[in-house]
């Protein structure tokens, strides 16, 4: 249905990264995302299909049962060999900002200037992954990651700035708890607020939108791409 709708990648995870969300074995999440990304990649050959994991081993599994690229929430930092991985397996990577471990990443972040530390982190990062020799790499603001609702919506203003680094910029903001706690709804009720927040977000230069609701995405793109002809 996903793809039917417009999808231009799948993303496929098998362990959630929820604040206060429970860790699981490397066996289990490759026994949840394997048959997933077989199954896909048999059906739809032509899909695009990337691996949401912190671990180097799911990531080797995943690209070697079809997956094609690797999003991590960690930017390598709960697993020593996960960007060398990715290196070997030479395939695009996402590089998230999350400040401190998905358990304990909302409890009371605090940054003093938070554009200036994002910008720095992706620097940093990106100094090593390109030694390692990745070079296709996508960054990824990581909403709600270690970020309170005002964070959030101070790096959303200033999302143009992140376009220095000259690599595609991911948005994931979809029903996320920024809209529906502002609005005073619950998430299933969030996809109007949620378009709202993609349209602003693709007009400040995110090129990729990671997002539940597919049609509604695509249409958001098909309108702001008239915009900008």
């Amino acid at each position: 249905n996903m793809l039917l709708a417009g999808a231009a990648i799948i993303d496929i995870g098998g362990m959630s990264s929820r604040p206060g969300a429970k860790v699981i074995s490397v066996a289990e999440e490759l026994q949840r995302v394997l048959p997933s990304i077989e199954a896909i990649n048999k059906r739809f050959p032509e899909a695009i299909l990337s691996i949401d994991t912190v671990r180097s081993e799911v990531a080797r599994q995943a690209v070697a049962a079809g997956a094609s690229m690797v999003n991590d929430i960690s930017a390598g930092s709960l697993d020593e060999h996960l960007l060398e991985t990715v290196a070997a397996l030479q395939v695009p990577y996402i590089l998230m900002h999350m400040k401190g471990k998905p358990e304990t990443m909302q409890n009371k972040p605090i940054y003093e200037d938070i554009v200036q530390e994002m910008f720095s982190f992706f620097q940093e990062k990106l100094l090593k992954i390109n030694a390692l020799g990745i070079r296709d790499v996508v960054i990824d603001m990581g909403f709600g990651f270690g970020k309170t609702l005002a964070h959030n919506y101070e790096v959303l203003r200033q999302l143009q700035d992140f376009q220095l680094f000259d690599l595609p910029i991911l948005v994931g903001i979809s029903r996320k708890s920024m809209i529906y706690k502002h609005l005073n709804i619950k998430p299933i009720d969030a996809l109007n607020g949620t378009t709202a927040l993609h349209t602003f977000a693709l007009l400040k230069g995110c090129q990729i939108l990671r997002v539940h609701d597919v049609a509604a995405a695509v249409e958001v793109v098909k309108l702001v791409e008239m915009l900008r002809k």
